[in-house]
């Protein structure tokens, strides 16, 4: 009787349909699994601003627990919320082929204002990130805190007087919520990872791990690495005001990265091409970079503050 994989996951209905989508992977090369739901603490607290959590891994690491106990075989998370550092004993077995990295805005009542960068406006994220880089570009606009699952904040758009908020555009297109009432952010650099799929086992579970491999994507792997290297280089944490995007195409590596304040009124940008043959170290070096040009300064002010948790939605 062949072995029958258990897959962690969240509840939430994104998660869910990340869980599956590896469920049907597996399949398709034979491997048998079912779905463990677990309750992460970023589920339980939906009131709380992520940043304040004062946690790292607040959607991982009931999961991790869980693995490391036996009680899964892997578990599937949005890359973006996983730790750079993984937890003692877990290993990536798998990074699935991205989808859109960008962030979109969601509207309340149409998206004219943002043309006006000294417009007045209220819009919500729980997003350091994200806050960050809105108030640099509108830095007269008032920002709300949003928590929840993709289905509670799009609700909460609707019943607060907001003028919109911001979500992952993978996030909503995955599960077929994006309204029409939504524009690209192609001006807003993503948080690092952001759109993939992460796969996560226990180390020396040669079987999970092997079973996830013929479905890890090497080009999302590459990239989502380079841009992790420039978060842990720079901070650590994943939920910080800090961005990264990484792209290969025709034996390139194209990056871009930048820092920002948290109140949006410091940025620091750069960007690097190189031969993907050569771009092992390529965030680490772009970290490097990045803290010589201006960076250093706002690093020590994001310390001081501690906005370094873990778990950006």
């Amino acid at each position: 009787m062949s072995k029958i994989l258990r897959i962690g996951t969240r509840d939430s209905q994104l998660a869910v349909w990340q869980a599956a989508l590896v469920q049907g992977l597996l399949k398709q090369t034979g491997v048998s699994s079912e779905l463990v739901f677990i309750k992460s603490e970023g589920d339980i607290d939906t009131v709380t601003p992520l940043y304040a959590l004062g946690v790292t891994g607040v959607f991982t690491k009931a999961l991790d627990a869980a693995l490391l106990n036996n009680r899964i075989d892997i578990a599937v998370h949005s890359m973006k919320d996983v730790p750079v550092q993984l937890a003692e004993g877990l290993c990536q077995s798998a990074v699935l082929k991205r989808a859109s990295y960008k962030d979109i805005f969601v509207s309340k009542n149409g998206v004219g204002f943002l043309n006006d960068f000294n417009s007045e406006a209220t819009i919500a994220t729980s997003s350091v990130r994200r806050i960050a880089q809105w108030l640099n570009r509108y830095p007269n606009h008032k920002v709300e805190n949003l928590r929840g699952n993709v289905n509670t904040r799009l609700r909460k758009v609707q019943e607060h007087d907001w003028h919109g908020a911001i979500f992952a555009a993978a996030g909503l297109e995955r599960i077929d919520l994006r309204p029409e009432k939504s524009v690209d952010l192609d001006w807003m650099l993503p948080a690092p990872a952001q759109g993939a799929i992460m796969v996560v086992c226990r180390e020396g579970d040669d079987f999970a791990f092997e079973s996830c491999q013929f479905f890890s994507d090497s080009s999302t792997a590459l990239c989502t690495r380079i841009e992790r290297d420039f978060l842990s280089a720079l901070m650590g944490g994943c939920s910080t005001p800090i961005s990264a995007l990484a792209q290969a195409s025709n034996g390139r590596v194209f990056f871009k990265g930048n820092i920002v304040s948290p109140d949006g009124k410091q940025k620091v940008e750069i960007e690097k091409t190189i031969a993907t043959v050569d771009a092992a170290n390529l965030g680490s070096m772009a970290a490097e970079e990045i803290l010589i040009k201006g960076g250093q300064p706002i690093v020590n002010s994001i310390r001081k503050t501690g906005l370094t948790t873990n778990g950006e939605v």
